[in-house]
Formats: structure tokens, sequence, C-alpha cells
């Protein structure tokens, strides 16, 4: 049997790991025939079947469920060799993949990425919105910005700033509704907020406020439409406060209610913060994000 590529390998793993050839296309950014390709070819040169195809996915057979752990300790061994290549890169030119959180990915990082690209046109950026937390380890991304430290010890992790909450509403809103005095008000305002956690009410209801589902006229999972639906004018909900203090169609409200605050992170992996490259974005954004916590980044306006 000739030498296999590690690229099938791969691909293999990541299906096992989610279950399905359009998961695995959106965490690699590959497409499904070109995975579901990989699994065929690999198939055909280890003469076994890796997987049951079904309508709930892909499931590993008992051959498939054997090799998966070795094929995960290749995979990652590959992946440590790239890194390690990626580590001994001096140029500033390149892709660099940063993970974030939907809000961060669509309202505060294509600015700092505009204007680095000026500083730095060799580097090209990659973008994964997510607030699941990305497997550094693997190289689903070389740089993270999270609102929870990472665990591993493979990783290294700064601590960038803080970000405060608010409550806040759009302008055309309050106007047409009024202004809440106090937190008790809000019980008269359709909030908005998530569907299927149950932690702002839970949030609320220490504030003393008594608050249900239907008290969320407007629900979503999505924290970038969550913060669309503030700014088209559906209610009262919260946003991150430089974000808020930025946009010209948002007010705050409720100063005085004692919201917690999202601490930020910025990840890497050990193997590539040699990288020049990597090395640059990294903390250029730390720096970016540190003004735009404080309300002083390029488009803090308001």
């Amino acid at each position: 049997m000739a030498d296999i590529d590690w690229n099938l390998i791969k691909s293999f793993v990541t299906v096992a790991e989610t279950g399905s050839l359009s998961a695995a296309a959106r965490k690699l950014s590959a497409s499904q025939p070109t995975l579901g390709r990989h699994i065929g070819e690999l198939e055909q040169a280890l003469g076994v079947t890796l997987f049951r195809r079904g309508r709930s996915g892909y499931a590993l057979t008992e051959a498939g469920a054997t090799l998966f752990e070795r094929g995960k300790a290749v995979s990652e061994q590959a992946s440590a060799f790239s890194r390690l290549a990626l580590g001994s890169v001096e140029a500033i030119e390149g892709t660099v993949r940063i993970a974030a959180s939907e809000v961060v990915a669509a309202y505060v990082l294509p600015d700092m990425t505009a204007r680095l690209g000026i500083e730095e046109p060799g580097i090209e950026f990659e973008i994964v919105a997510s607030n699941q937390v990305e497997n550094l380890l693997r190289r689903d991304a070389d740089i993270a910005i999270r609102m929870v430290k990472p665990a591993q010890n493979e990783l290294v992790a700064r601590k960038v700033c803080d970000i405060e909450l608010c409550a806040c509403a759009a302008i055309s809103y309050l106007d047409r509704r009024g202004r809440p005095v106090g937190p008790a008000d809000l019980v008269d305002h359709p909030l908005i907020g998530f569907d299927r956690s149950d932690e702002m009410i839970r949030g609320f209801t220490q504030f003393g406020i008594p608050v249900t589902r239907s008290s969320f006229r407007f629900r979503a999972d999505n924290q970038v439409v969550l913060w669309e639906a503030v700014r088209a004018g559906n209610g009262i909900g919260l946003g991150q406060e430089p974000l808020a203090d930025r946009d010209p169609l948002v007010e705050k409200v409720l100063p005085g209610l004692p919201l917690p605050s999202l601490p930020v992170w910025l990840a890497m992996h050990r193997d590539v913060r040699s990288s020049v490259r990597i090395r640059r974005v990294a903390d250029f954004l730390h720096e970016e994000l540190k003004r735009y916590s404080a309300g002083t980044g390029a488009n803090s306006a308001r």
C-alpha cells in the first residue's frame, strides 16, 4: 500500500469529530465534495469502510473507530510539524487565521484588519466567526480572541482587557417608548435576548427584575442578530459598551445596572509565537483591543 496523504487522514478525523461533511467543511474551510472525495480515497486505500452514512450524518464503523485514535495522533503530529515550520518563517507576509466571537468578528476586527493591512500589505486575513473555543492545538486558527482564558498548557494566552457591558436601545425606540429611569422599568419594555439560553433571565432575576421568557419579545442565539435587533428598535438589549458608544443609532440606558464585564484573552500556540507574521498581528490586536475597550479606537466617534 502506497503512503497515504495526511490530508486524507485530517479529513477523516475531522468528519469523525464533527459527525457530518458540512460541519467538517466549515471547520477546515473546505468544500463538502472535497471531503467526501477524501473519505472515499482513504477507504479505497485502506480497503475498509470507515463510516456509516445516514440522514443524521456520518457515524464511525467498528473499523473506523479502531483507526480514529491513530488517525487523530497522526493529524496532530502533522499539525505540530506545520506549526514548527510556520514559527521559523520570518517574512511578514502570508495568511493569518483569527478566531473571534461573532460580535468581535463582525464589528470590531474589520476596522483593525483594514488598518493593519495598510501597514502590512503582505498579510492576508482569515476570520473564524464563532462563539465556540477554537482548537488552536490543531491549527483551526493561528490567533484566538476569547472571553475565557484557554486552559491548554500548549497555548500562550495574554489578558488584554475587560470590555464593559451596557443596557441599550435604538434612539428611535426610546423616543417612541420612553427611557427607563430604574431597573424596575424594564418590565414595561420589550427585551432582546437569547432564545435557547436562560442566562439573561437568571441575570435579571438576580437584579430583582421579574422577567420571563415572554418578556424577551425578540429572541435569537446569534449575537450579531441580537445587536442588529437593538439597532433596529426592537426593544432594550445588552451590548458591548464601546460598541454602543460609537453607534449613532444607539443610546445607553440604566448606567447603574450591575452588569458583568467581558474579559478578553489573546491566545496562540507556543509553536507559532516565534513567527514574525503572527507575532505582528497579535501585538497589533493586543493594542487595538485595549484601545477599543477604553473607547479610544478609530471608530469611537461618540
